[in-house]
Order: C-alpha cells, then sequence, then structure tokens
C-alpha cells in the first residue's frame, strides 16, 4: 500500500488534540523530514491553542466574579477608540456577551492584527447578546475635552443597547450612570467583555476614517485613521484645516490661533 503523501498526512494530524496522541499516531515514525515537520507544527499549534485559552479564561475573571454571585447579571463592557487622534470623532462601544461566550483569540484590538481584528468583528456581530455604538462629535471633543466627550460618548453607548445591563466593565473610566460599574486600567486587555467592545469600536471608527478620506483625500485617513503622521501633517500644511479636524488638538490649535 503507497504511503500517504505529506500533505495528506498533514491534513489527517489535524484529528489529533493532544502531543500524547501525536506521539502514538501512525506517523510519528515515519521517517521523512516533512512528516515530522508537519507533527513538529501540530504540536506547536496545539501548544499556541492551549495559550490562547488559558489567556481567555484569565481575561473572564472579572466577568465570573460577577456571575458566581448573580447568575443572571447582564454584564456590559465598554471601551473606546479615538482619543488620540488629530481628526475624526471619538467612538465607544458598549458590549453584552452571551453565557456561553467562547471568543478564544480575543484581545485587546490594538494586539490584534487587522484580519484577525476583521474575523473577529464578524463573530462578534454574529454571537453577542447585545452591542451598542456612542459617539462624540469633533465638536463635542473641542468644547467639552477629550475626556469628558469619551465619557459621554460611553454614556450614549450604554443608552443605545436594546438591553439594560446590570453591571459595568468600563476601560479606565467612571461613568455618571446609576449602574454598578467597575474601572479597569488596561482593562482591554483584561476583560473579554471589554475587549469585545474595543474591538467593535475600532472596526466602525477605522471604517469612518476610511470613507472620510475619500471626502478628504489628502491626509491619508485611510492609512492614519486620523493620527498625526508624516502624511497626516503634510496633508494638513499643503490643504489647511477641515471640519473633521480637532481645534485644540496641537498643532492644529496653533495654526488655528496663528491663522
Amino acid at each position: 500500500m503507497a504511503k500517504k503523501s505529506i500533505a495528506e498526512i498533514k491534513t489527517l494530524l489535524h484529528q489529533y488534540m493532544t502531543e500524547e496522541q501525536l506521539d502514538q499516531c501512525e506517523y510519528a515514525n515515519d521517517g521523512r523530514k516533512g512528516v515530522q515537520n508537519a507533527i513538529a507544527s501540530r504540536k506547536k499549534q496545539l501548544q499556541k491553542e492551549r495559550t490562547l485559552v488559558a489567556q481567555y479564561e484569565t481575561m473572564s475573571r472579572f466577568e465570573n466574579e460577577i456571575l458566581a454571585t448573580q447568575p443572571h447579571a447582564l454584564i456590559c463592557g465598554i471601551d473606546e477608540v479615538g482619543r488620540g487622534p488629530l481628526a475624526g470623532p471619538v467612538v465607544t462601544c458598549a458590549v453584552i456577551l452571551n453565557k456561553e461566550h467562547n471568543f478564544i483569540g480575543l484581545n485587546d484590538s490594538k494586539k490584534l492584527s487587522a484580519s484577525k481584528r476583521n474575523e473577529m468583528e464578524h463573530k462578534l456581530k454574529a454571537e453577542v447578546q447585545d452591542y451598542a455604538f456612542g459617539i462624540a462629535s469633533v465638536e463635542e471633543i473641542d468644547q467639552f475635552n477629550i475626556y469628558q466627550a469619551t465619557k459621554l460618548a460611553m454614556s450614549r453607548a450604554v443608552a443605545n443597547l436594546t438591553q439594560t445591563p446590570t453591571h459595568l466593565l468600563v476601560d479606565a473610566m467612571e461613568l455618571d450612570i446609576d449602574i454598578p460599574q467597575q474601572s479597569l486600567i488596561k482593562g482591554d486587555a483584561r476583560s473579554v467583555s471589554i475587549a469585545a467592545a474595543s474591538v467593535l469600536a475600532k472596526e466602525y471608527r477605522d471604517d469612518y476614517m476610511r470613507q472620510l478620506g475619500s471626502v478628504y483625500p489628502g491626509y491619508a485617513f485611510d492609512k492614519n485613521v486620523g493620527y498625526g503622521t508624516k502624511d497626516h501633517l503634510d496633508g494638513i500644511e499643503r490643504y489647511g484645516i477641515t471640519n473633521e479636524h480637532r481645534k485644540t488638538f496641537e498643532p492644529i490649535k496653533s495654526i488655528v490661533n496663528n491663522s
């Protein structure tokens, strides 16, 4: 009987779910280098999957602590995107996960690749119990300051939910909302609910800024999403300030004051 090809074996190795099974499988003693490399690759994949599962369990700790005493709690994670850019709104998202959530690989949106964020965005939108966005405009950022505008946007996100949460997990802020809440520093890397909000907020805002790039093509908004990159600063120097620029942020503030 002819030996299976290395490509066929690579596919078959996915049925083995532990390193022990791989060590005992019928291909373990196959002398071909390609087979042994495939086995080693499958082992690394399993190790990575275990690490991601452990990370997810750690990031579920705050949610699990609440559910341990209040099993019917509706826990809402809240995060923002866009506090630092020179242009565009600040976008927030509020997310209520299903009780049996399983988004292995979910993390702070800044730690995920663009393709992984996009994949996770679609999965979250299809499977979470509820989510909503809240936005504070450039005008509101300039009027209230970025911190207060972010709080305003977060409160709007909660108000836009179709369900009323019983608990809030908020990334590094305390909101003026009469709901029990916990502020978590770097919460997008510590809580699955906040991480989910960070992914949805970033994908929403990035898409908004890409669309804005077609309205103002000289500022490379599709690439820098409003941050003060060289292309963006060159665009400001060449074409001036737009309505989408934050007039209280430097160097725009100085440009406006000196004009």
